[in-house]
């Protein structure tokens, strides 16, 4: 059986006024920086279409100890840059999730144009496979999944369940919460996202006049 795949997820949104250099500072530096380190299988950005915070990004590791890394640490805390520091306190609605993929274990993530993101906060590992199967049951046979992940993170002695469901097209019918039954209490997040850009102007936008 292969190992399962580690997971680093993160979620903020900046103050308005720092919108473009927040962008800037995680397309230029912040995820080119983390991509580069050994362990490191993607670097993906995505947006916030129904929910809160805008903007998530996500990683997906060979396996969970590449944070244990003397690599990762470098670049890490004690380690972050100058514009790293100074962004971190133009954000809010900060969360950190990190752990491995319990199902189906060893996938990465995969090309899509909506993301579900379900959020199970402080859910007891005896609901694990509840909660897995209640995201099979809602989303498996559904014309536009493409891919279900579901991620356990275990950071800062903080233990929460994570759906992840890719699809190709919006949801048209709405998940029956009652399937989660237990675990349905600690769902605290139900948001659609979908992937981040960068592009350079329109033509002729910014054309000098003759």
């Amino acid at each position: 059986m292969n190992q399962q795949k580690g997971f680093l997820m993160v979620t903020m949104e900046p103050t308005p006024a720092y919108d473009e250099e927040f962008n800037d500072w995680y397309d230029t530096e912040h995820i080119p920086e983390r991509c580069a380190i050994k362990g490191f299988e993607s670097g993906r950005r995505y947006v916030c279409l129904s929910g809160w915070p805008r903007y998530l990004s996500f990683y997906d590791l060979s396996q969970i100890e590449v944070l244990d890394s003397e690599e990762y640490k470098k670049a890490s805390w004690g380690g972050f840059s100058p514009w790293t520091k100074r962004m971190l306190t133009k954000v809010r609605g900060q969360y950190r999730a990190s752990g491995t993929q319990i199902y189906p274990g060893h996938v990465l993530t995969g090309q899509f144009s909506r993301l579900t993101l379900l959020r199970f906060r402080s859910a007891p590992d005896t609901l694990a496979d509840r909660i897995v199967q209640a995201t099979l049951s809602n989303y498996a046979k559904r014309a536009q999944t493409l891919q279900i992940r579901v991620l356990r993170s275990d950071y800062n002695q903080q233990i929460d369940y994570i759906a992840w469901i890719e699809a190709n097209a919006p949801f048209t019918e709405p998940m029956d919460v009652s399937l989660y039954g237990d675990a349905a209490q600690y769902l605290d997040i139900v948001n659609e996202y979908t992937p981040y850009w960068t592009r350079g102007p329109l033509a002729g936008v910014f054309a000098e006049k003759k």
